[in-house]
C-alpha cells in the first residue's frame, strides 16, 4: 500500500500529480479529454468569482458550477453559517432536525403560491427522482412525460426522463413508462395528454440549461400549467440550474405567475460549500403520497437535511434576498445580453445568442466547409460538429483567462453563467475578449486549426 496523503499534503500536490491521481482512480479518459485541450488546470484559490491557478494566474469563472455558485465561490457568509454549527449532531436520525426544520420553513417562505412540504437530499438528480416517485405514489398512475433535449440528470431514474440518446443508450432498458415531446411544444403536449389517462406527471426546464439555454415561447409555463389542470396530471417544474435568483427572479417560473405542483431545487441551494438537493410540494400532494406513518418513510435520505447543509441553505437564502441577487441577475443579463445580441449581425459564426437573466447562451453557425475541409483532410468538419463550443471555450480559457463550457445536449452552444456578484467590468471584459476572438478568427478554418494544434500539442505532451 502507498502512503497516505494527509491533508496538508493533499493541498500541497501539483497539476501533474492530480492528472496522474485521476488517471489511476478517477477518470483516465476525462483526463485524456481535458488535457487535449488544455482544461487540466489545476487551481489553488477561489473568491467570488476569480479563480487562481498554481502559477498565480487569476482566471474569471463564467461557468460558475453549472449554476452552483450564484453567491460566487467561497462566500464568508456560507462558510460562517456552516461553522457556527459545527457542535450540533450533523447526523442524528432518531430525532428531529432544528436546523433542518429551519431551512425547510424559509424554502417555504420564498418558494411560489403554496408549495409548503420539502425533501431534501444531496443532488439534483437525487431530487428528479424523489419527484418522479413523488407524483406516482400521489397519482396511482405511471407515466412520465418529459422534453427532448432535457437534462435532468444521470441516475437510473433521472436518465430515464433525460432527453438525449447519447447519455440513454448504453443502459436501456431504461424506466419504462416515460415519453418524450419536443420542448415548448403544447400541441405535442396536447396529443400526449389526450390519447392517454395513466400519465402521472409532466416535468420540464423553464429553460433548458444543458439543451443550449433555449427559452420556450411566451405563455408556455402557463398552457402546460393549465393542460395539466385540466387532465389531472402533475406538473414538476426542474429549477436546478434556473432556481434562486439565476434568471432575474426568485424562480423562473415567477415569470408568467406559475405555481407547479412540484419543483426540484439544488446547486445554489448549498450556497457552493455545501451539497444540497431537494423538492418542494404541495401539502395535499404530499398527504397522497406520505402522509401515513405506514408510507412516511418509504422515501428517505441518510444525508438529506444534515445540520451543516441545512445551515447553508439557511445562509444561501438568506443572502440571495438581502443582496437582491433576482434582481442583479436582471439588470446585468439585459446589459450582457443587448451587447452580446450585437454579435449575430456582426459575426456569421454567431448563430443566435438568447438567453433570460445570467443563464446565457451563444450558439454557433455550422459552416460549409468546402475548401477548408480539403486542406485539412476532414478536419473541419469533424470538429466542428461536436466541438465547436469546445474550441471558443478553450481559446477563452486559454489566451483569456475565462472559464466556461459549451452545453451537454447542444455542444455548438457555450454557456455564459457567471456567479450573480459579478461585476460589470468582468462582463466587460468577457465581451471584448469574445470581440477579439471572432475577429481574429472570423473563418472557422482558424479557429478550428488553432484548437487543433493545442490538441496535437497536448496529446504529444
Amino acid at each position: 500500500m502507498d502512503e497516505l496523503y494527509n491533508i496538508d499534503q493533499a493541498m500541497e500536490i501539483d497539476r501533474t500529480e492530480v492528472a496522474a491521481n485521476y488517471k489511476n482512480h478517477i477518470n483516465p479518459s476525462m483526463v485524456k479529454m481535458l488535457q487535449l485541450m488544455n482544461f487540466d488546470k489545476n487551481f489553488v484559490k477561489a473568491d467570488n468569482v476569480t479563480v487562481t491557478d498554481e502559477k498565480g494566474k487569476e482566471y474569471l469563472d463564467f461557468l460558475g458550477g453549472y449554476g452552483s455558485l450564484n453567491m460566487g465561490h467561497n462566500r464568508k457568509e456560507i462558510i460562517e453559517a456552516v461553522h457556527k454549527v459545527r457542535e450540533r449532531p450533523n447526523l442524528l436520525q432518531a430525532s428531529l432536525g432544528g436546523i433542518y426544520s429551519a431551512a425547510a420553513h424559509n424554502l417555504a417562505q420564498v418558494a411560489p403560491g403554496d408549495l409548503e412540504i420539502s425533501f431534501f437530499g444531496n443532488s439534483g438528480t437525487e431530487a428528479v427522482e424523489g419527484a418522479i416517485k413523488l407524483s406516482r405514489i400521489a397519482t396511482g398512475k405511471e407515466k412520465i412525460i418529459y422534453c427532448k433535449d432535457s437534462f435532468h440528470g444521470k441516475s437510473y431514474g433521472s436518465l430515464s426522463i433525460t432527453g438525449r440518446e447519447k447519455y440513454q443508450k448504453y443502459f436501456n432498458p431504461l424506466l419504462p413508462a416515460t415519453e418524450s415531446i419536443p420542448f415548448g411544444d403544447i400541441p405535442a403536449l396536447k396529443e400526449k395528454l389526450n390519447s392517454s389517462e395513466n400519465i402521472a406527471s409532466v416535468i420540464l426546464e423553464p429553460i433548458q440549461g444543458e439543451g443550449g439555454v433555449v427559452v420556450p415561447p411566451n405563455g408556455y409555463l402557463k398552457e402546460v400549467r393549465e393542460l395539466c389542470d385540466k387532465h389531472g396530471v402533475l406538473m414538476i417544474l426542474d429549477e436546478i440550474q434556473t432556481g434562486l435568483g439565476r434568471t432575474g427572479e426568485m424562480f423562473a417560473c415567477n415569470h408568467e405567475n406559475v405555481v407547479p405542483d412540484i419543483m426540484c431545487l439544488a446547486k445554489s441551494m448549498g450556497g457552493g460549500i455545501e451539497p444540497v438537493g431537494a423538492y418542494i410540494t404541495k401539502p395535499e400532494i404530499w398527504n397522497k403520497a406520505y402522509g401515513s406513518m405506514e408510507k412516511a418513510l418509504l422515501h428517505t435520505s441518510t444525508f438529506g437535511g444534515n445540520a451543516r447543509a441545512s445551515a447553508a441553505v439557511i445562509a444561501s437564502l438568506n443572502y440571495i434576498i438581502k443582496k437582491e441577487l433576482s434582481r442583479e441577475a436582471e439588470e446585468k443579463g439585459k446589459y450582457f445580453l443587448d451587447k452580446l445580441k450585437s454579435f449575430e449581425d456582426e459575426y456569421k459564426l454567431v448563430k443566435e445568442v438568447r438567453g433570460k437573466g445570467l443563464l446565457i447562451g451563444i450558439e454557433f453557425n455550422q459552416p460549409d466547409p468546402g475548401i477548408f475541409d480539403q486542406l485539412s483532410g476532414g478536419l473541419v468538419s469533424k470538429f466542428s460538429a461536436e466541438y465547436l463550443g469546445a474550441m471558443v471555450a478553450g481559446t477563452l480559457n486559454n489566451d483569456y483567462q475565462i472559464i466556461t463550457a459549451y452545453t451537454l445536449n447542444n455542444p455548438n452552444v457555450i454557456r455564459l453563467e457567471p456567479p450573480l456578484t459579478v461585476s460589470y467590468e468582468q462582463i466587460d471584459y468577457v465581451i471584448n475578449s469574445l470581440n477579439q476572438i471572432f475577429q481574429n478568427n472570423s473563418g472557422l478554418f482558424n479557429l478550428t486549426m488553432k484548437s487543433a494544434s493545442t490538441a496535437i500539442k497536448n496529446f504529444f505532451q
